[in-house]
């Protein structure tokens, strides 16, 4: 390539000996592209502030997805890459990705979840990331376009808090992405950020699935008292405040923190529960946004003549 690149490598006759590094940056947009090609839908987990339970929410749609019809069919990308967590939810903790000719695979969980993270990278879980933005940004390119994610109906990421750089990375990245789900608990204060969340991805323009209100009233499992630790009815109000869709509540549950530390999905020990029976009802609403969303895209089928 000379000074006059174009940056279209494909059609260019000095594209095998060329070093320029517009060339290494072209290449990977397009295995980006090709990969993402594969994945049916990709959504994003979003919360716009930390504490709120966002990857716990992530692992458990991610499962409750997989049990409900799409087994080996569902990945996580854990983009937290200064606090990753969600091996260490779904029993993957000390695991190590696997690299092949063919390139490099995700760690494989239960349902046959497929997850990549930061995580499987660490000499030990001790060790922090002391990366700057741009060395954050290399990382979740190449989790997106290096890893073999091969078919997938669904790709759940798992977004760092806030608007910054890797959820802005993430959704400029990614073509096509499906939406975002958020992720709330009823307090004031984590209102007043998450909606900032709601308008940080109707500029990128991505759709917004809906709100999801976690940490949402806990029942005394021997009164059987129900106690609004958090409030309840945030979550409600930041969707209808903001014009988009609720998703549903799911209550406290001493068991979901048990579970998340032992590596195991809460849904599939407590079937009976109200935080189960929530996160079923909410993969039912997301599912039914996507359907209309894909008939929105789908063109008009042509009129046959009688």
């Amino acid at each position: 390539m000379n000074g006059e690149c174009d940056g279209k490598c494909d059609s260019c006759s000095e594209a095998n000996g060329c070093t320029d590094p517009r060339k290494e940056k072209y290449e990977e947009e397009q295995r980006l592209k090709l990969k993402m090609s594969r994945i049916k839908r990709k959504i994003a987990v979003i919360s716009g502030k930390g504490g709120v339970g966002k990857s716990t929410v992530t692992v458990n749609l991610a499962m409750a997805f997989a049990m409900h019809g799409y087994v080996n069919r569902v990945g996580i990308l854990d983009a937290d890459i200064t606090g990753p967590c969600v091996p260490k939810m779904i029993g993957l903790h000390g695991q190590r990705l696997q690299a092949s000719p063919a390139g490099i695979f995700p760690a494989l969980g239960p349902m046959g979840i497929k997850v990549v993270s930061m995580d499987f990278l660490l000499p030990s879980e001790e060790a922090p990331v002391i990366w700057r933005g741009p060395l954050k940004m290399r990382a979740i390119s190449q989790f997106l376009s290096d890893i073999v994610w091969g078919e997938l109906e669904f790709l759940f990421i798992d977004l760092p808090p806030g608007t910054g750089d890797e959820p802005l990375s993430i959704m400029q990245l990614i073509p096509e992405m499906d939406g975002v789900v958020i992720v709330t608990i009823a307090s004031e204060v984590s209102q007043i950020v998450v909606k900032k969340a709601v308008t940080f991805s109707r500029k990128l323009g991505i759709p917004v699935i809906g709100v999801i209100e976690n940490m949402s009233g806990f029942v005394c499992p021997k009164c059987g008292a129900e106690i609004d630790i958090f409030k309840v009815g945030g979550g409600k109000k930041i969707a209808d405040d903001l014009s988009v869709p609720f998703l549903g509540r799911i209550p406290i549950d001493p068991e979901i923190c048990r579970d998340s530390d032992n590596g195991v999905p809460f849904i599939t020990e407590h079937a009976d529960s109200s935080a189960t029976k929530a996160f079923t009802e909410i993969v039912k609403k997301i599912e039914r946004f996507l359907e209309r969303k894909e008939r929105l895209e789908s063109p008009p089928k042509p009129s046959v003549p009688e």
